[in-house]
């Protein structure tokens, strides 16, 4: 379970970065790569958050 909460930490940390450079950005295609990426690790962290939960844990 550690695995997926140190993956989920990651994602969770990347989406927050490449918000931070989407917003900071002056060049529009830059602009609408940093939020494409945005959204993409958002979806992968709620994708690893609903694995987590789905797990049962170990005995």
């Amino acid at each position: 379970m550690k695995d997926y909460q140190a993956s989920l930490e990651k994602l969770q940390t990347d989406a927050a970065e490449a918000a931070l450079i989407r917003d900071l950005a002056t060049d529009t295609a830059k602009r609408e790569m940093f939020d494409r990426l945005h959204q993409h690790l958002n979806r992968l962290a709620d994708e690893v958050e609903e694995a987590m939960k789905s797990r049962k844990p170990s005995a």
